[in-house]
């Protein structure tokens, strides 16, 4: 028995699973839908991680807990996950710069090669001075640079928004142009990442248009006249409607990847004229049953694997619960989850982010999880438990 927090400040007695689920590991990947995980990182209890960085610490490549950072990555391909790698699951842009995510696409690339498994990465500009003026050369120059880290990597590139590109593109012709070489240059298809500017305003005027639908035309006329080249597009955040809109505009055999953290469902099984693939950290903390789901589908019971993903629907929904400010930090929830199950040693953090969830919430993340039998040793997870909860004052 434990006694966990809740929301309204009062404890209540659970009754752990001693049960787990049994999950068989297939390392295959699936065959009916590609599907990226996004994987969070684990910091290095003994470096400088406190919120926002040191002014003056380790390299940013010396931040993570390389064997359990790299410990989950073996876990999702041994389901099979294909990895998306340098993405903000695993702190891109919030305490992981361009050459920390150098360094985290290099070692994931070298143990997807020791396993087998199938990595993509994150391409964008972030080593350019986010203060300074820069040209279209010089953008397209740093897309090029961390493009060919990703292909000696062995890696698939997916190309993230440039907030250097917006300030310095004149319109739709620079970013077919920046986007055109790229997509060239990459010797594997690429997916087209896009996240609108409701989540970052340094993207307003993407594609060359401010007016939205027309930023969607462009996008997809740069996919029209690259369709060999281009894998697939994924944007955020976009409703379901407009998701399946332009899905169904998309070229045959050009993929849209869903990142919906609520209807992923419903997405991923489609309709009659088509469905959605994945990239999406959704994948990170239910990734055995949602691999069980997926290989249903593969089967074509479509029953089983909608029955199997809307299990996962409470814990996602959990996870990701909140405005924009509090959904930054799902990765806290991650990690959690993730020490948990056995998977790292420890709870700590990229910029200290194992405080950016409360007690409550953690210890209803804990309590989700057990009743799916996520936790591969019950026993372990609910010692760690009470561990946590008696640094946090809660005795059991």
């Amino acid at each position: 028995m434990i006694k966990l927090p809740e929301p309204d400040g009062t404890l209540t007695s659970y009754q752990p699973n001693p049960s787990p689920r049994e999950f068989s590991a297939v390392a295959t990947p699936f065959r009916k839908r590609s599907i990226l995980a996004t994987a969070h990182v684990v910091g290095d209890p003994l470096a400088a991680n406190e919120p926002f960085g040191p002014p003056v610490g380790p390299p940013p490549e010396q931040r993570l807990d390389w064997d359990a950072t790299l410990a989950f990555r073996r876990h999702l391909w041994s389901h099979g996950y294909t990895v998306a790698e340098a993405l903000d699951t695993s702190h891109r842009g919030m305490g992981l710069d361009w050459q920390g995510a150098a360094e985290l696409i290099r070692r994931s690339g070298a143990e997807a090669r020791a396993v087998g498994g199938r990595l993509a990465a994150a391409i964008t500009t972030d080593q350019l001075d986010p203060f300074a003026q820069h040209s279209l050369k010089d953008v397209a120059a740093a897309f090029e640079q961390q493009l060919a880290v990703v292909e000696e990597a062995g890696a698939q590139a997916i190309i993230m928004c440039s907030p250097q590109l917006a300030a310095v593109a004149q319109g739709p012709d620079d970013y077919a142009e920046v986007y055109g070489n790229l997509l060239r240059q990459a010797s594997q298809p690429a997916i087209i990442h896009w996240i609108l500017p409701e989540w970052i305003p340094f993207h307003a005027g993407y594609f060359g248009h401010q007016d939205i639908d027309a930023a969607y035309d462009a996008l997809i006329d740069l996919v029209q006249q690259h369709r060999d080249k281009v894998d697939g597009v994924k944007l955020a955040p976009v409703t379901v409607e407009r998701q399946v809109e332009l899905r169904r505009r998309l070229p045959e055999g050009v993929r849209f990847y869903t990142s919906d953290t609520d209807a992923y469902p419903e997405l991923l099984l489609g309709d009659e004229q088509g469905h959605s693939h994945g990239l999406s950290p959704v994948f990170d903390p239910v990734a055995p049953l949602a691999a069980q789901a997926l290989r249903a589908l593969d089967d074509g019971d479509t029953a089983t694997a909608r029955a199997l993903l809307d299990e996962t629907l409470e814990l996602n929904r959990h996870v990701f619960v909140g405005p924009l400010r509090s959904t930054l930090f799902f990765k806290t929830g991650l990690v959690f989850l993730g020490w948990l199950a056995g998977h790292a040693s420890h709870f700590r953090m990229v910029w200290g982010e194992q405080s950016a969830r409360s007690v409550p919430h953690l210890a209803t993340a804990y309590r989700i999880a057990d009743t799916l039998g996520l936790f591969p040793d019950p026993a372990l997870a609910e010692r760690r438990m009470k561990t946590y909860l008696a640094t946090c004052g809660i005795e059991n």
